[in-house]
């Protein structure tokens, strides 16, 4: 009978414990943190690629592949993704969208600095002119919260 006793003191002090927790929660109002994302893919079929010359890894050239050729699959790369992320208890906020189409790729990022700022990323590269970003930086003016309007006498 004692040890169920304690066993029964011992929940109910983790169940307390829990209750009060959760109580904290609700009277300190912290807000909720939000997030999502998504992902579109576009898989086209792939096609076989034989490719000659292949030794298995091994370097030494000798036919290691037991005579058959190394097959490896390729597919277009096509496929489209992005996220958003907005936590007030933490301040985090940021969201990213980016999408290609074979050697194209296209995106951006925002991201809320600590100082009120946003920073935007535009970018965008390709096999033939390499990766290029414009960064632009907005100001968010923080305006200061004075208590008291109008005249003092």
């Amino acid at each position: 009978f004692c040890y169920r006793f304690k066993n029964l003191l011992i929940v109910l002090q983790v169940l307390c414990f829990v209750a009060l927790v959760a109580s904290l929660e609700v009277v300190l109002g912290h807000g909720h943190g939000f997030s999502s994302q998504y992902i579109h893919r576009h898989d086209g079929p792939a096609h076989a690629v034989h490719v000659h010359g292949h030794d298995g890894g091994h370097g030494h050239g000798h036919g290691h592949d037991g005579g058959h050729g190394h097959v490896d699959y390729y597919a277009y790369p096509k496929y489209e993704f992005g996220y958003k992320v907005e936590d007030p208890h933490t301040g985090d906020i940021k969201s990213q969208h980016e999408h290609r189409d074979g050697d194209v790729v296209k995106g951006y990022y925002a991201l809320h600095q600590p100082d009120g700022s946003v920073r935007h990323v535009d970018y965008h590269g390709d096999k033939h002119s390499g990766f290029h970003a414009d960064v632009k930086h907005s100001t968010h003016h923080i305006v200061p919260h004075h208590g008291h309007h109008g005249h003092h006498y």
